[in-house]
């Protein structure tokens, strides 16, 4: 895919979306501001594209404090982390080029000092809103899995492809696969056409086959150094 068409999509698409969504943004803001009070945006650092810092923001989910982070999650933010709403202000980051809508999700900087040489090729594009391994087991698969299908994305990447994982993204979401068995919604990794309601199955036929799997050489070579 011709990177100049990428951020054009990137950009339209965002742009598009924001409107779309405007309500339920308001909506998520205000339900914060009265449940965790100002402000309503959490930012932290991540790596970007060639290892680059930028800030990534969300709207807040934990109250500030002491405690384990799955003691801070207020019921809201659960909620919000359970549906992804937590994750739509990163439409920004898009915007302003620091994320992409579709590609490797954005690691830590403290987490990039364990990499290996073949890890660092999924920092070689922008990260992303959703990639390969969120609409491949999510949460349920292991970090070795999802850095395999990360550069497995990186290599086989195309328009067609991000489209198919933008619209594979959604009943992800909707149905809450491969969330944290801490967030109570438990972990499935079965196909998930089957449960879908008509007319979604006939789409979600069409576009399950264009899915990759990582091969047994980016299996071995992503694992991370002991």
């Amino acid at each position: 895919m011709e990177p100049d068409l990428k951020r054009l999509i990137d950009v339209v698409l965002s742009v598009v979306f924001l409107i779309v969504l405007s309500p339920v943004l308001v909506l998520a803001a205000l339900a914060v501001l009265v449940d965790l009070g100002s402000p309503v945006i959490f930012r932290q650092s991540r790596a970007g594209k060639d290892g680059r810092a930028f800030e990534i923001i969300k709207f807040r989910t934990m109250r500030d404090g002491p405690g384990s982070d799955a003691e801070r999650v207020t019921r809201l933010g659960h909620w919000l982390r359970l549906t992804s709403i937590d994750e739509l202000p990163e439409l920004v980051n898009v915007i302003l080029g620091d994320m992409s809508l579709v590609g490797p999700r954005p690691h830590l900087l403290s987490d990039l000092k364990g990499y290996s040489t073949r890890q660092r090729r999924r920092l070689a594009m922008r990260p992303g809103m959703t990639g390969l391994a969120q609409v491949n087991g999510r949460n349920a698969i292991g970090r070795d899995k999802k850095i395999a299908l990360d550069l497995a994305y990186i290599r086989d990447r195309s328009i067609w492809l991000d489209l198919a994982i933008m619209a594979k993204t959604v009943p992800v979401v909707l149905i809450r696969a491969g969330r944290d068995k801490a967030a109570g919604a438990g972990l499935n990794t079965a196909p998930l056409w089957p449960r879908l309601p008509n007319p979604m199955v006939l789409f979600w036929i069409l576009v399950e086959p264009i899915g990759i799997e990582p091969t047994t050489s980016s299996l071995r070579t992503t694992r991370s150094p002991n």
